[in-house]
């Protein structure tokens, strides 16, 4: 398994695992079938996974809950990354929550919900709905940034960020990782991308088969026929050849899907396969 090293105590398999949908419909409550969720976690670290991505406003609460209840204590290895800034509103909404106070309180619930002692990873997710937004992140950032100091958090990263706004971050404090949407189709990061490989910083991409049109869908769907591997496995093992720096978080509440999730690190991608998915862009 192909390994991305970000700091000294913070090596993560470039295949990883996102947990949203361990949640119940909606990313809303338990899941449907609790036993399974429990099931799958363990999987991901039975598959040697060292990169677990979540988030106390899944559910709320109920994913990080199943997380502790599926894997603590820990392996040693394992390395668990979240992310602050929303939280659930009763009508299920994501408002946002980037004042002093609500941060203080996200990465808390996480350290309480997840039973750990400081969170490896946290992420300040900012920005709207349909992508990042340019405004100031310091306010914010400075508060992770100090419970860094506190002890409560290893490493800091961002998401849904513009490149000045990543810029902006370095100026507070370290930056270890990037999570941007970004796909085959969804390329407008490109730059982006080629920064964090020179910074050796980590970017992780969400929605891996987003937005992507009916000819390109035909693409995708033609290259993994042509490799007898699914359009969704040819989609990550693009990703992860595209940079060295790429981690992916598929999510999944199936073994089987996870299994296929992680067979694609391994997925040889020839020339003429590439080039055509380098088209698509």
């Amino acid at each position: 398994m192909q390994t991305l090293r970000l700091a000294d105590d913070l090596v993560l398999t470039r295949m990883g695992y996102g947990a949203m949908q361990l949640a119940g419909p909606g990313v809303w409550g338990p899941p449907r079938d609790h036993d399974a969720a429990v099931a799958v976690l363990r999987e991901v670290v039975e598959l040697g996974l060292t990169h677990i991505d979540t988030s106390d406003y899944y559910g709320p609460h109920t994913v990080n809950a199943l997380i502790r209840e599926a894997l603590h204590p820990y392996p040693e290895d394992l390395r668990l990354v979240t992310k602050v800034g929303a939280r659930r509103a009763p009508d299920k909404s994501w408002p946002s929550a980037l004042s002093r106070e609500d941060l203080i309180s996200a990465v808390d619930d996480n350290l309480r919900n997840l039973g750990v002692e400081a969170m490896d990873v946290v992420n300040l997710r900012v920005g709207g709905q349909h992508g990042p937004e340019e405004t100031s992140i310091a306010e914010p950032f400075g508060v992770l940034a100090e419970l860094k100091v506190a002890g409560k958090i290893r490493h800091l990263g961002v998401s849904n960020v513009t490149s000045a706004q990543l810029a902006e971050a370095h100026t507070i404090a370290p930056v270890v990782c990037v999570q941007n949407m970004y796909n085959i189709a969804q390329r407008g990061d490109d730059a982006l991308v080629n920064h964090c490989v020179a910074e050796g910083i980590g970017f992780t991409p969400f929605f891996p088969l987003g937005g992507f049109s009916p000819l390109q869908s035909g693409v995708l769907d033609d290259c993994a026929k042509r490799l007898g591997a699914t359009p969704f496995q040819v989609a990550l093992a693009w990703l992860l050849h595209r940079s060295p720096t790429m981690l992916l978080i598929p999510g999944t509440s199936s073994p089987v899907h996870l299994r296929d999730n992680v067979a694609a690190a391994s997925l040889e991608l020839p020339a003429d396969v590439l080039a055509d998915l380098d088209a698509i862009g």
